[in-house]
């Protein structure tokens, strides 16, 4: 082994390490990993971002704007009402529900998928009793199976087919993961049915906010006398008497109440202050400020509510910018006009001061804010509203456009007039032109950190592969099958992707195995294809863990789910998807081609 494969090793495994970690984000462990790579010499500078260049790259940017284009027409609400249509047995809704979501996922991105039908999902569980965490994993766990069916349903099969076309072949069309992808998909669809959501634990059902946060024990009124000290001073003053530990949400003055959403306003003498404040904490505040309880009775969250104000309820998604920051280093109230009422997490809610909580993804916070202005607000901060919503039905006219467009994009790529990255940024370009979403929407719809991530691994897989480091480790897996078939050497792979998968994100699990797979099949002396398209297979089924994908992290929290409820239903999920996988590869990619 010499030094530019012991540095590629050691930056990997320290890479590696890091991501298990979390603590920083994917993108910034790739970039760390690319630019030691690039200063010890193992990637020449003038290589060192030629990822973002990469067919592959570009495809996966185009895909997300189109997904945000079919959003924008309606075609995902329009879907969604087909899964409220049908009532019945817990079956059936998990059925159409995983189906939807995988179907959508196909075509989609599969976070997209997953987040329009969430709030979907939370009113079937209302409307039919149904448990919350018995719809939330089936639903994550679809949308994955559904994304390995196509070119573009997921970032590693557009990988996959580029790094095909890198090395001697040509990149693989639209459906070629379809025969395995479908294959897999439909028997994951009908053990999530009939068995897989019975194997989750039933953490709880879905409750309201007031039943999910005990609202009544924290809101109270408040009376400013009438020689009180504080009339005159600003809600921000008010709040300070006890360091901050109460919030003033609500000022009543005679017979009209005003929100408080900046804290500059003013209290008046015989002001009600519509307060939330724990026991301790307002007996402390009463003291301190002489005011006096103006009701006896419990409030809960209706009384936070008017025609002009609500509530919702809000998980925070994966690449939210609440991540890692505070209420307070976020300026809640100041910069964004909502007031923060609580915070729940993995089913508990928090008790500590909300302004010092470190938000993580699927947190479950309880937002108060202008009605308006929330949906805006929620989309600005990165968090998904779990509230039932109108679903928009949608205009034929831009549901035809776009899904005109996206069509000839699919026939286009498929029929290989055009290649996939050209097809799809020209859907995406017409879909601006004809106005089904702005240029701000497109831009704001790509998942930058994703595209970090790919443009920077993609050199560094690279030289992964052109230091002969995956030839090793493609050396030490064929020792492993010594004396059994090759069949056997595409067990492991398939079963060494999804292994990775549950830790790493699935793009940098396919940049990572492509390479290896490809030095296991060039030493079995066989088809690349079978390996490829195993790769593929593994990095898509992130099913033991929430840190694996995206979509298992955004339903914790809604789900009421711990780290180890995910391989109860995922666990035999894999060993079904490794017994159908294998024998349609073998017959659909055989290991010698022609055979």
């Amino acid at each position: 082994m010499d030094w530019e494969q012991l540095m590629v090793f050691g930056v990997l495994i320290g890479a590696l390490v890091l991501f298990v970690w979390g603590r920083w984000r994917y993108d910034l462990v790739a970039g760390m990993a690319l630019l030691t790579l690039v200063i010890v010499g193992v990637i020449k500078a003038e290589d060192a971002f030629s990822g973002f260049g990469e067919p592959a790259v570009i495809t996966v940017a185009a895909v997300l704007v189109i997904s945000r284009g079919l959003q924008n027409a309606g075609l995902v609400d329009m879907v969604s009402r087909w899964v409220m249509a049908p009532a019945g047995h817990t079956i059936v809704q998990i059925g159409v529900l995983t189906l939807v979501a995988a179907f959508l996922s196909a075509f989609m991105n599969n976070i997209g998928a997953l987040a329009f039908l969430m709030p979907v999902a939370v009113r079937i569980s209302a409307r039919n009793n149904i448990p919350l965490s018995h719809l939330l994993m089936p639903l994550s766990f679809a949308s994955l199976l559904g994304g390995m069916t196509t070119l573009i349903g997921t970032p590693p099969n557009i990988l996959i087919a580029n790094f095909r076309a890198q090395n001697g072949g040509e990149a693989f069309g639209m459906f070629a993961f379809a025969p395995v992808g479908v294959a897999v998909a439909l028997a994951g669809l009908v053990f999530v049915s009939l068995i897989g959501w019975r194997l989750i634990p039933m953490r709880r059902r879905q409750a309201s906010a007031q039943e999910r946060f005990h609202m009544e024990e924290y809101i109270t009124e408040v009376r400013v006398p009438e020689d009180s000290e504080w009339g005159g001073k600003t809600v921000q003053e008010v709040e300070a008497a006890v360091e901050g530990e109460v919030q003033v949400l609500a000022l009543v003055r005679g017979q009209e109440r005003v929100p408080v959403f900046s804290s500059y306003g003013s209290v008046r003498p015989q002001d009600v202050l519509l307060m939330k404040a724990g026991p301790e904490t307002l007996e402390q505040f009463l003291e301190k400020t002489k005011m006096e309880l103006a009701a006896s009775k419990e409030l809960g969250v209706e009384s936070l509510e008017s025609d002009s104000v609500g509530l919702v309820e809000a998980v925070v998604m994966p690449d939210s910018l609440m991540i890692g920051r505070t209420a307070v280093d976020l300026r809640l109230r100041a910069w964004y006009g909502v007031n923060l009422l609580a915070v729940a997490r993995k089913g508990a809610v928090l008790r500590e001061r909300l302004g010092r909580i470190r938000f993580q993804a699927s947190d479950i916070l309880l937002f108060q804010g202008r009605t308006e202005t929330l949906p805006e607000t929620l989309a600005s901060l990165g968090c998904l509203p779990l509230s039932e919503r109108e679903l928009r039905l949608g205009q034929p006219r831009r549901v035809a456009q776009a899904v005109g467009v996206f069509a000839a994009a699919i026939a286009l790529a498929a029929s290989g007039v055009l290649s996939a990255p050209v097809a799809l940024v020209l859907a995406a370009a017409v879909m601006l032109l004809l106005r089904v979403l702005t240029l701000r929407e497109a831009y704001a719809s790509i998942d930058w950190p994703i595209i970090v991530l790919l443009g920077a691994l993609i050199p560094v897989g690279r030289a992964l592969q052109d230091t002969g480091g995956a030839q090793l480790i493609a050396e030490g897996i064929l020792r492993m099958g010594t004396g059994l078939p090759p069949e056997a050497a595409l067990v492991i792979v398939l079963i060494a992707a999804m292994v990775l998968s549950d830790v790493l994100n699935n793009a940098a699990t396919a940049v990572l195995m492509a390479p290896i797979a490809l030095g296991v099949a060039s030493g079995l002396e066989v088809s690349a294809d079978p390996f490829l398209m195993a790769v593929a297979v593994g990095a898509s089924c992130a099913f033991l863990s929430p840190v694996g994908h995206q979509s298992n992290m955004l339903v914790m929290g809604p789900g009421g789910y711990r780290f180890g409820d995910y391989w109860r239903m995922g666990l035999p999920l894999e060993v079904i998807v490794v017994a159908v996988a294998l024998p349609v590869l073998l017959v659909v990619w055989p290991l010698t081609p022609g055979g």
